[in-house]
């Protein structure tokens, strides 16, 4: 009964042990977009990742952290997106992603001196919506958005598109086989 006794007393260090080694691994971004968009690797999921297929995601933003100088996550869901499939094996060119961005996330659109202008702080979206947009991300901003919350082409970070309306390029990526995706 004692070597009983004494061997159970391990099993809790070993579950706690066990554990801790599962979850050790890290988030991790890349390859795609190098600094922003970690993500877990998923080693043998049962539902496979087609590599053959292209996706085609529009990501709807609306909101943005109160505190300008938060980067908003929202945005950063397109890196996460190009990394986590890039990971697994599906090829840069077969991953085609649109952010439309209007309401409130209207400010993470701008260039850092309108923004620093407007809030005090650098525009913490710059850097990674310039590295999404380098990478083929299509960013495109409401243009009722644009007039209604005071946001012309001229403060806008290079790259960025203005459409009619977010219901306007949600529909037509709609049509051209995007799948939205509403953060």
């Amino acid at each position: 009964m004692k070597k009983t006794t004494t061997a159970l007393r391990w099993v809790p260090a070993l579950l706690i042990i066990t554990a801790c080694t599962a979850f050790a691994q890290e988030k991790k971004a890349g390859p795609i977009i190098a600094n922003y968009g970690q993500v877990w690797e998923i080693n043998a999921p049962d539902f496979k990742t087609d590599t053959a297929k292209t996706y085609r995601a529009v990501f709807d933003v609306m909101t943005s952290p109160e505190d300008p100088a938060q980067r908003n996550p929202s945005l950063e869901t397109a890196a996460r997106f190009l990394n986590m499939h890039a990971q697994s094996g599906v090829p840069q060119d077969q991953l085609k992603v649109a952010l439309v961005v209007h309401n409130k996330a209207s400010k993470d659109l701008a260039h850092s001196a309108a923004y620093k202008k407007r809030y005090g702080v650098q525009n913490p979206n710059a850097q990674m919506l310039t590295d999404l947009m380098a990478a083929g991300v299509q960013v495109i901003f409401c243009g009722q958005s644009s007039l209604s919350r005071g946001f012309p082409k001229e403060d806008l970070l290079d790259g960025v598109q203005i459409s009619l309306s977010a219901m306007t390029a949600l529909i037509q990526l709609q049509d051209e086989g995007y799948r939205f995706i509403k953060f």
